[in-house]
């Protein structure tokens, strides 16, 4: 169980910040970015659901567990030693890309195919969920990159490449099931 009934600690005043197996690194590194960066998502993913409502609502609140379980799969290294470890530590699973997968398919069954891309915009809700969908982007990317230094969960990646795609079909649908989509025009303003 998690008790945080103290909120500043000044163990991180030198620049540096404990992970996952207590190891310590400096605040600026890769992993720390990653997982820094799927926090980053799980925010931008709190602002959209205070517009989302029903079952978008629900999915974004799973969503956010899922972020919070890999952030906590991303800040411990070092998968060889999850069998010796005082708890079992916590990784996402095929399943939760399994999951958004369906959910994706179900989205999208009903909508038109897109004959132009999408300028990020048309209702509040479709532009904030944009915004999900590029900050998962990066996270991915700092993800990628971590894994080129160190092992990385390959179903945390997978998750956070469904997740941007998630958010994109989600956006068409908060736009009127795609019939509010700004299209972008190609050279419109030149």
């Amino acid at each position: 169980m998690i008790v945080l009934n103290k909120i500043y600690t000044k163990t991180g005043d030198a620049g540096e910040t404990a992970l996952g197996n207590g190891i310590r690194v400096a605040k600026h590194s890769m992993r720390v970015t990653a997982y820094g960066t799927v926090d980053e998502t799980n925010a931008a993913v709190g602002l959209a659901s205070l517009e989302a409502e029903g079952d978008m609502h629900t999915a974004l609140g799973r969503i956010q567990n899922d972020l919070f379980d890999l952030g906590a799969d991303l800040c411990r290294p070092d998968m060889a030693s999850d069998a010796e470890a005082e708890y079992t530590p916590l990784r996402v699973t095929d399943a939760q890309v399994a999951r958004l997968e369906a959910e994706i398919d179900k989205m999208n069954a009903d909508l038109e195919p897109l004959r132009s891309f999408v300028l990020p915009g048309g209702s509040r809700l479709a532009a904030q969920l944009h915004l999900c969908r590029t900050v998962s982007r990066r996270a991915e990317r700092m993800s990628v990159e971590l894994a080129t230094m160190e092992e990385v969960n390959p179903a945390a990646v997978k998750y956070l490449n469904r997740l941007s795609d998630w958010f994109f079909v989600a956006s068409r649908i908060a736009n009127d099931n795609g019939r509010a989509d700004v299209l972008w025009e190609p050279g419109a303003n030149g």
